[in-house]
């Protein structure tokens, strides 16, 4: 099922604005300007780290407020990534003044529309990828933030080593379809060969994908896990979490709601920070500044965060020399 938020009572217990038609809404504010909200996944997935409060965090603090002055049209493609032109197609029609996407969106969303101003916020190298020109200046009608820099994955790849006590073999589960693919491959492989570590590269896309993946997995004998970055991992992180705490396997994963679900540790750039300031290029946006002229932000701020309680059920004793790098440790 794909859809956009159109009526109140999808986001009254959130405590969002009225979320209202677009035609409703022009008859009573008809200066108000209209955001569109498209994420891939699920409404649930984009909730977690309060995703959705940090972007109108962001609006706020650049002097915009839902329902007071702008309203926001959420749409999501529940995965159905073969939906995404359909939904952009809408929101072009209706006539939004920006259009906020994720990663995986991105480039569907240039496709859709070159006059409309874009802000993305998510997991890609949008210059590797071709998608605009350079950081700085990234030129036509898009901007915004990414969660990945060079680093980042190494630096992931280097705590999982320094929590395994023997030189196991380490899986590592990728999103092929996912647009950081390429870039997290030739980061992790890199890091282990210098590491000394065995990998066992693992793909995934799809529920059923990841079934067979978790078996491809356990007849590796792999030691342990290292999940990559994808929007749908993290709809899927209760499956995850609960396949590696059933087979004994330490797993880092990329964003703190593993974590909070039981995972052992994640480390990755705050993604509501990301959002916060997605929300703030919107509103520069609002007031007449030029994506063109917004450079591409890059992570500033990162969050180590350890589960305790499994690492003890592994029987891992995590040593003081990372956990003082930890940004929070759950009990």
């Amino acid at each position: 099922m794909t859809f956009c938020l159109r009526r109140r009572e999808f986001f009254a217990g959130l405590g969002s604005a009225a979320v209202w038609p677009l035609a409703a809404r022009a008859q009573q504010r008809p200066a108000m300007p209209v955001i569109g909200f498209l994420n891939s996944g699920a409404q649930a997935a984009v909730i977690v780290n309060d995703r959705l409060s940090a972007f109108r965090q962001g609006l706020n603090e650049a002097g915009f407020a839902e329902g007071r002055n702008l309203a926001i049209e959420f749409c999501f493609a529940n995965g159905q990534r073969d939906r995404i032109p359909a939904l952009l197609a809408d929101l072009v029609r209706s006539g939004v003044a920006v259009i906020v996407v994720n990663g995986v969106s991105l480039s569907a969303a240039m496709a859709a529309t070159s006059t409309i101003p874009i802000v993305f916020v998510g997991g890609i190298d949008p210059v590797a990828q071709g998608l605009v020109t350079s950081l700085n200046r990234p030129s036509g009608n898009v901007t915004g933030v990414t969660f990945n820099a060079p680093g980042f994955n190494a630096k992931r790849l280097q705590f999982l080593h320094e929590l395994l006590p023997n030189p196991t073999v380490i899986a590592v589960l990728l999103d092929p379809n996912g647009p950081a693919f390429e870039t997290q491959l030739q980061d992790i492989g890199a890091t282990a060969r210098t590491l000394g570590r065995q990998l066992v590269l693992v793909k995934a896309a799809t529920e059923g994908e990841l079934d067979t993946a978790f078996k491809t997995i356990l007849q590796a004998a792999a030691g342990a896990l290292f999940v990559g970055s994808s929007s749908f991992f993290v709809s899927q992180r209760r499956k995850l979490v609960m396949f590696a705490a059933g087979h004994a396997l330490p797993a880092s994963y990329s964003g703190r709601e593993f974590v909070e679900e039981g995972g052992l540790v994640s480390y990755g750039a705050s993604v509501a920070d990301a959002f916060r300031r997605g929300g703030i290029y919107v509103g520069r946006i609002l007031k007449g500044a030029k994506p063109s002229d917004l450079p591409l932000e890059l992570p500033t701020k990162y969050e180590l965060v350890f589960n305790l309680a499994t690492a003890k059920t592994l029987s891992l004793k995590i040593s003081p020399k990372l956990l003082v790098f930890a940004d929070e440790v759950i009990e």
